[in-house]
């Protein structure tokens, strides 16, 4: 007889999920799948998880290190139960159904048992192979056995098999000898790993633009032309030069530099049609650390179009540029030439048809983003569909599923994006493998168990200093061995070290075994910001059995060696002052108690658009309750507003279909022509007062997303309002829905781009308006291919893969004139209603004005936030200069407010477009998710406490808490001040405004505040 075969119905859903890719997004969709409860296998081609990002030196327009952000997140995923990391590994094949698939991958030998591998690095100095340092982009060497980078994780080293003596030629073995732990395991074989799980998630970032087209311009044959990727080694303080920009040809600084952009993207003559969306940006931020490198250096840019549309990011270039007087000429110099006298000769011609020549002493090719090398294979083992660029297919409803049930893609993989977007994304494929797998949820966790707390209440304090070099970052300018000999000597101080890199893997671990060791009670560690490393930090004590509120952080690097870069001599003695501070301070420190606080497992998501609705729709597909709040009678928001996307469809059937979705589940329950009227509590347990016609309800939840939305902004210029010609692109979309779109006489159309936008009324990039106005410009050409249209813009902003839009409106015969911000063009009515306007712009290819008559004008004009005023001081949350909701880390936290348990998506943090929109709103879903999954929340000990023998139970604490998290207890006579601790977040407003002292902050009392401010008078 023939076994039956299972149907998908009768399978086991596995809650197990395969990330493919080991950067930034797939090591956040790893720590987000755990969080939600859900087992992981991380697999990565290279040796250690961190991809491209472990290779930058900054992030812009944060200025963060790079990796200082990424490390933590690594370490996090390396040390959790339920991620397990498969490095040199590949998927080879996916089998079965959504929910339960088996995938094949094929493990390579690493030739060093990374679970013996203590990381001492002893076997790269004994080994006689040396080969290119693929981490530094080949400019200094390194030897076949070897680690990618000192932070890497997982810590140990692997061998190079096409590189090693022993394994080619069975000669040598030096490493195996000198290895003490005896890790070398020269007979290691490939191995087939079959793993059941029950989705997928595609994250293995991307390629690299050619050898072949970097050549065009001299990459490979003059020395000092460099890619994009290897000046930024170049500035990294990890770097082959420390971070000092030399050049390749005879070290020596460069005084000329010239950037060059596009190279690799919107180019028809390699294949890459489209715009990689990073290149503008990334090029700004290594021409700013160049300039901080080399004050008097002289930096060009030349661009095509700039394309900085990010949140914030304009301003961020604006002020680069001014500040560092940076040179940007609109012109792409077709090739690099050797003018025989150590120096680079560039020609271009510049819009205005002037030929100009200048030699610069380096030239950095901005190279674009490429689909990964593999992506044909990964494509045929998962199963999914590329498009014509090899990137996955997607759709631009379902921005993250791919074409097979089950898988999805996020990051570079799904089309070139910036960090920001690539760790959206992975939040968002986290909710959705999360709402999939939501019957077996839980299933496969192993729950992280720290060793008991040991009671340190009766020990003196005996403190631990360790000194962090950061590679050169900090020891480039501080004395680092001299601050960790000064602390040794320091009240309270039994122990003193320094460490290459404190954050790494193999660190931590050292730091628990030294707290063990040396029965330390109290940490500091002297390194960078505790804004992203302190959690990393209190973790580890967790794991030596400490409190972690028994930690203290010195930042030495952004307050020493980066900000005195010039002085290492004061830098060394206020590194001095600041550890001598913290271990003042440290020696007051005491364990605070964690608290475990049950949370009401249902959501509130307020705004009823395309944002709103799919996040409530993703959380309610996770199992939760969700109530979603609209102020109009009707669901939909501004997305009503559209009559087409770029690709034909109508995305008012999408939201129709989506309303009828969210109207008919079981777990939504919709209150429209409501407000929310006031909000009260804190993460795990908010109360909210709903206001409609019929009255007011209250509803108790757990989170809250806000998705309040945005609407077209309405211009005053250009005679909008006093002329039926002058149109809104979102007006001519409702003409372009209806039977008679144009007159029959309309013979001419004109477009102006950036009306009110990065200017003086809106003083940003609304990042929709070019893609709409190519979209709408070839609608219209589709109906009239007679039809003259010109376009008046500043940049086309056609990012991604709209810019086949923006070649395709240009092959219709659209007509493109760029302009200034300083001479706009000028619009005049005609001699009668029924005559044409006139509008008149200056044209720098012809390098005259030019007068055209016009049957219609459409402005193309930007998008404003709903006002955020009254919500943002009900929820105690920031909003923006310009009025959308500020993300709690623009890197790393994209969709999280400052406030815990509070999340935004949508048009109410910045422009974006529909795809943007519904893969942010399906992140902030599932971050949301986080604590109701988890099912309580433990919140941060740094609270205030009272103490009742002082407080007079007076209210000043009350009145000035911004976050309502202290009130007076009425009930007790004489009533007191009390603590709501889950809402406080240890501002400290109320210990200040105490008029008894009688409130004190965890971690920050009086008494160590005071200790710090002592030592800081007893100067070296």
């Amino acid at each position: 007889m023939r076994a039956s075969i299972p149907t998908p119905s009768a399978l086991k859903t596995v809650g197990a999920v395969l990330v493919v890719g080991g950067g930034v997004a797939g090591v956040q969709a790893a720590l987000d799948l755990t969080e939600l409860g859900l087992k992981v296998y991380l697999v990565e081609k290279s040796g250690a998880i961190g991809g491209v990002m472990a290779r930058l030196d900054k992030t812009f327009p944060t200025n963060d290190c790079s990796l200082c952000i990424l490390a933590p997140k690594l370490v996090e995923a390396g040390r959790d139960p339920n991620i397990e990391i498969l490095t040199k590994s590949e998927l080879i094949s996916l089998d079965g159904v959504p929910g339960n698939f088996t995938a094949r991958i094929r493990k390579e030998p690493r030739y060093i048992d990374e679970e013996i591998c203590t990381g001492c690095g002893q076997c790269t100095l004994y080994c006689l192979k040396q080969i290119d340092d693929d981490y530094n982009e080949n400019l200094g060497i390194s030897n076949a056995a070897h680690i990618d980078y000192a932070q890497a994780v997982p810590t140990s080293y692997y061998i190079d098999a096409k590189a090693c003596f022993m394994l080619n030629y069975q000669t040598c073995g030096l490493c195996a000898v000198a290895c003490q732990a005896k890790a070398i395991r020269f007979d290691q074989k490939e191995e087939i790993l079959d793993l059941a799980i029950g989705s997928v998630i595609l994250a293995p970032g991307f390629g690299r633009t050619s050898k072949e087209v970097l050549g065009r311009y001299g990459w490979g044959k003059f020395a000092d032309v460099l890619s994009a990727f290897e000046h930024e080694r170049l500035m990294c303080a990890s770097g082959p030069t420390g971070g000092a920009i030399l050049r390749p040809s005879d070290k020596k600084h460069p005084k000329k530099i010239a950037f060059i952009q596009c190279i690799g993207s919107r180019d028809q003559n390699c294949g890459n049609n489209y715009c990689s969306s990073v290149c503008c940006m990334y090029a700004i931020k290594q021409a700013t650390l160049a300039r901080e490198h080399d004050p008097s250096a002289e930096i060009t840019l030349f661009y095509m179009d700039i394309r900085t549309h990010g949140k914030g990011f304009d301003a961020a270039r604006e002020r680069a540029t001014l500040e560092n007087n940076f040179r940007v000429i609109y012109a792409r110099p077709p090739q690099v030439e050797d003018v025989f006298d150590g120096r680079l000769l560039l020609t271009w011609a510049t819009e205005d048809g002037k030929h100009h020549y200048e030699k610069f002493d380096m030239v950095v090719l901005t190279q674009g983003l490429e689909s990964p090398d593999d992506a044909e294979q990964l494509g045929q083992a998962a199963g999914i569909d590329l498009n014509s660029y090899l990137f996955a297919q997607t759709n631009n409803y379902t921005p993250l599923a791919t074409s097979r049930p089950g898988v999805y893609v996020i990051g570079a993989f799904q089309g070139p994006k910036d960090i920001p977007d690539s760790v959206t994304q992975a939040g968002g494929a986290a909710a959705l493998c999360s709402g999939q797998l939501v019957t077996a949820r839980g299933m496969e966790i192993t729950k992280a168990v720290f060793p008991e707390e040991r009671d340190i209440s009766r020990e003196e304090p005996r403190i631990g200093v360790f000194v962090c070099h950061c590679g050169i970052n900090i020891a480039g300018v501080v004395d680092v061995r001299a601050v960790r000999d000064y602390a040794r000597d320091l009240p309270g101080v039994v122990y003193s070290t320094d460490n290459l890199y404190s954050c790494s893997q193999d660190t931590q671990q050292h730091l628990v075994n030294i707290i063990r060791e040396h029965r330390l009670n109290r940490i500091v560690v002297s390194a960078c910001t505790p804004r992203t490393h302190e959690p990393l930090f209190q973790t580890t004590l967790r794991d030596a059995g400490l409190n972690r509120a028994l930690f203290e952080m010195a930042n030495i690097r952004d307050q020493c060696s980066w900000v005195h870069m010039h002085e290492p001599e004061a830098a060394t003695a206020k590194a001095k002052d600041l550890v001598r501070m913290a271990v003042a301070k440290a020696a007051h420190l005491t364990a605070l108690p964690e608290q475990r606080l049950p949370v009401t497992p249902s959501a509130l998501v307020i705004g009823g658009g395309l944002a709103g609705m799919t996040a409530a729709l993703t959380i309610a597909e996770q199992g939760f309750l969700t109530t979603l709040v609209e102020q109009e009678d009707t669901l939909g928001g501004a997305t009503l507003l559209l009559s087409a996307d770029r690709f034909g469809g109508d995305p008012r059937k999408t939201i129709a279909d989506l309303v009828h979705k969210v109207k008919t589940h079981s777990r939504i329950h919709v209150y429209s022509g409501a407000t929310v009227a006031s909000v009260s509590g804190y993460v795990g347990n908010f109360t909210t007062t709903i206001t409609r016609k019929a009255g007011s309800e209250v509803v108790n939840h757990g989170i809250m997303v806000i998705a309040t939305g945005g609407k077209p902004y309405k211009p005053e210029q250009y005679l909008y309002g006093q002329s039926e010609r002058v149109l809104t692109q979102l007006e001519l979309e409702q003409r372009l829905a209806s039977g008679r779109p144009l007159s029959a006489k309309t013979k001419q159309v004109v477009m102006i781009q950036c009306v009110g936008s990065r200017g003086a009324d809106l003083a940003y990039c609304s990042r929709v308006c070019c893609g709409q106005a190519l979209k709408n410009a070839i609608r219209l050409k589709t109906i009239n291919p007679d039809l003259t249209i010109f376009v008046f813009y500043r940049d086309m902003r056609a990012y991604g893969f709209m810019e086949d839009d923006y070649r395709r409106a240009r092959e219709l015969g659209v007509i493109f004139i760029r302009y200034s911000p300083d001479n706009p063009p000028k619009v005049t009515p005609g001699r009668s209603k029924s005559s044409p306007l006139k509008v008149v712009g200056y044209d720098p290819l012809l390098g005259e004005e030019v007068e055209l008559d016009t049957d219609l004008l459409v402005l193309s004009v930007g998008i404003v936030p709903e006002d955020p005023s009254i919500l943002s001081r009900m929820l105690k949350v920031p909003v923006t200069a310009d009025k959308f909701y500020l993300e709690a880390h623009v890197k790393l936290r994209p969709v999280d407010m400052a406030v815990d348990g509070i999340f935004v998506c949508g048009l109410a943090h910045a422009p974006k477009s529909m795809d943007e929109t519904i893969a942010q709103a399906q992140a902030a879903a599932g971050r949301a998710c986080h604590p109701l999954a988890n099912g309580s929340i433990s919140p941060e000990p740094i609270v205030s406490h009272v103490d009742p023998y002082l407080c007079i139970g007076c209210g000043a604490c009350e009145t000035f808490c911004p976050y309502k998290a202290i009130t007076i207890n009425k009930e007790v006579k004489p009533r007191k001040a009390q603590t709501l601790t889950a809402s406080c977040k240890g501002c400290g407003v109320c210990a200040a405004r105490c008029p008894t002292m009688a409130i004190d902050m965890g971690r920050f009392t009086f008494d160590g505040i005071m200790a710090q401010v002592s030592a800081f008078g007893k100067s070296v």
